[in-house]
């Protein structure tokens, strides 16, 4: 017998095993069974916390391992030869989805396998050097394998939300991905998940190949036949996916070169805010001592109105237990993201909060045509640079100190007189955050944290470091909605993150795997 039931019980019954069995024997009245968890969610809207629990019980013997199909990787020859652009989720997904369907993926990473990104991230950390192909943001796994790894999505209508993580699973993650609410592999456990995706995708034919910058499309009549390398190689193939990531900006400078239809497209700017972790489990559970509860979390959001206009100003990619770190890819520009290992037991806690960017917000750029909006990420990534050089006298460019401002001085447009201890290595000095944004841009994000702290008291005592500028792609490249073909090019596939189609690695990998059928479907018996 097997039987799905729910119950709410307290941390202490969830997150101890021994103490959920007794649970379970006690209100099913069975002597010997096995139980699984399938879904998991906190509820601490109220003084006494809840959990909620979706738990299987079976009196027929131990649960199969694995829970989830096994993928039919190789099992077809190969009739078909796809490039991939970029080696994160959605490049990743694309090409074990290729395996399944009889087509043979190579995929062209502009960056290092997993492993040697490291060297490069320690470079920024430690002397601020930025590699322009290998650090937070390119390199294999993509720019989620270093920061984060969260796998919490909304886009369930768009592709099977489960699969992703079974095969996550099936490559090293940890099954509690498969039940958490707000599931979340962690930085010093993705790098594993993403050696063996690769080790998959060798093992049944596939290419995988690093240090391979895309420089050229080859497009004849409409229609794609390759891409050439920064080293002169041509690369031939019966499509290609671009699945590049948003911060790749020479791809969209690439585009535009070949005459290829891009548009500019909303985004959102702002800054990492930094707490102790103990102030977040204190709003968050009442208390600074949690027991079992993990790292708590916050969501928050406000709509502000400065100078008429209306905006939405909200928290985003949330850190419990985390560290900030540079993401720049560029020596000229500072950019901050937020990350947590996978114990997420940091000191601090951290969370980009960023003001909607809409099309008026780009008209002083519209001289760059369906790339202002990127003009405009980029101008204050470049400000907040250029200003910590000046203040701390550095000749050369290259820092990658981060501004920094306590949210209270910011309220009084002040420096800070002493700025408070942080997770961010490159380090901080203190600046004038209404000297970086634009106007409309700094006053929403004023509203926006005075909001924030009427809702978790003393908000407001935490610390602002930027820039917080990567929460999504400010271009869009245009695609058919039913075949997923760029609209200009046949058998060209934009994809992910960089394309403006997903924002997050499984909506990323979503996308993989859809453009790939899309492919399959028009033109693997062609």
């Amino acid at each position: 017998m097997n039987k799905i039931l729910r119950y709410v019980v307290s941390p202490e019954v969830a997150f101890d095993e021994a103490m959920l069995e007794d649970f379970l024997r006690k209100k099913t009245g069975l002597s010997h069974f096995h139980f699984r968890k399938h879904r998991q969610s906190i509820d601490a809207r109220g003084r006494n916390i809840r959990v909620n629990l979706e738990v299987e019980i079976s009196t027929d013997g131990p649960f199969p391992l694995p829970d989830f199909p096994e993928y039919a990787y190789g099992r077809k020859p190969f009739r078909k030869t796809l490039l991939i652009i970029g080696a994160g989720p959605a490049g990743l997904f694309a090409a074990l989805r290729c395996l399944e369907l009889g087509i043979k993926p190579v995929i062209l990473e502009r960056g290092k396998d997993v492993r040697s990104r490291r060297r490069d991230l320690a470079a920024i950390n430690k002397d601020h050097v930025v590699n322009p192909d290998s650090n937070y943001c390119f390199g294999e796994g993509g720019a989620g394998t270093y920061s984060d790894g969260k796998l919490y999505t909304r886009s369930k209508k768009r592709g099977d939300i489960r699969r992703i993580l079974e095969i996550l699973v099936k490559h090293g993650a940890t099954d509690r991905i498969l039940i958490e609410a707000h599931p979340h592999i962690g930085t010093n456990k993705l790098p594993v998940v993403i050696e063996n995706i690769r080790n998959t995708l060798l093992d049944h034919g596939g290419e995988v190949h690093f240090d391979q910058k895309v420089t050229d499309l080859l497009i004849n009549n409409g229609t794609i036949q390759g891409v050439k390398t920064q080293d002169g190689r041509e690369w031939m193939a019966d499509g290609v996916i671009l699945a590049t990531g948003h911060s790749a900006r020479d791809i969209f400078d690439l585009l535009s070169r070949k005459n290829l239809a891009l548009e500019n497209k909303p985004f959102a700017l702002g800054v990492r805010i930094e707490h102790e972790q103990r102030f977040v489990d204190t709003c968050q559970y009442h208390s600074p001592e949690r027991g079992l509860l993990p790292a708590a979390a916050y969501s928050l959001v406000a709509q502000t109105n400065f100078g008429g206009i209306q905006r939405g100003v909200f928290s985003f990619c949330m850190c419990p237990g985390g560290f900030i770190v540079p993401a720049s890819t560029a020596q000229n520009e500072l950019v901050v993201n937020g990350m947590s290992p996978s114990r997420r037991d940091s000191f601090f806690a951290n969370s980009g909060v960023v003001v909607a960017i809409n099309p008026p917000d780009w008209q002083a750029f519209e001289s760059y045509g369906n790339t202002a909006a990127l003009e405009l990420q980029k101008s204050v990534e470049q400000k907040a640079h250029r200003l910590v050089c000046e203040k701390l006298g550095v000749k050369d460019g290259i820092s990658q100190v981060a501004p920094a401002q306590r949210i209270r001085d910011f309220y009084k447009g002040k420096l800070s007189p002493d700025l408070a201890e942080t997770s961010y290595q490159p380090g901080l000095t203190a600046l004038n955050f209404h000297e970086i944004l634009p106007e409309g841009i700094a006053g929403a994000l004023q509203q926006g944290l005075k909001e924030f702290n009427r809702k978790m008291r003393n908000y407001d005592a935490g610390q602002m470091i930027g820039i917080e500028s990567r929460t999504s792609s400010p271009v869009r490249i245009p695609r058919h909605e039913e075949t997923l073909e760029h609209i200009d090019t046949k058998r060209f596939y934009p994809c992910g993150e960089g394309a403006g189609f997903a924002g997050g690695i499984v909506s990323a990998a979503v996308d993989g795997e859809r453009c790939v059928n899309a492919f399959a479907e028009k033109y693997l018996d062609k």
